[in-house]
């Protein structure tokens, strides 16, 4: 499969990759690997911001892309309820095929976990 100079970038070189830990961390996943796709997202909140996000991801490299490219794109947001693009940019801006518009919406479960898991906490 040929791939977008943007997918292979964030797919060599994924930036926020990994795990956080401590007071205002908040943790949401989805999918599963032996379906072959899993993401999960780590959010550390302070005052409504994300002040960091890391994810992990067993997946295709359009999804890893994808994944990083969100985790990265949401630091610095406050109130971020919602993926910081739609799941069609995403598509568009990672080329991904149609077949495995699944793995993005495992993202988004991924995502809307996190941040459901960060505003029900108590400030």
């Amino acid at each position: 499969m040929k791939y977008s100079e943007l997918t292979r970038r964030y797919f060599e070189s994924p930036p926020a990759v990994g795990e956080l830990t401590g007071t205002g961390v908040f943790r949401g996943a989805a999918g599963n690997r032996e379906q072959g796709t899993w993401v999960q997202f780590d959010l550390q909140c302070e005052s409504g911001t994300i002040k960091a996000a890391r994810f992990l991801a067993f997946a295709c490299p359009h999804t890893i892309a994808a994944a990083a490219w969100v985790a990265e794109r949401s630091v610095g947001v406050a109130g971020l309820r919602e993926l910081p693009d739609s799941v069609q940019h995403l598509r568009d801006r990672f080329a991904v095929p149609v077949e495995k518009m699944g793995r993005l919406l495992i993202i988004e479960d991924a995502w809307l976990a996190a941040a459901a898991a960060a505003i029900d906490y108590p400030a």
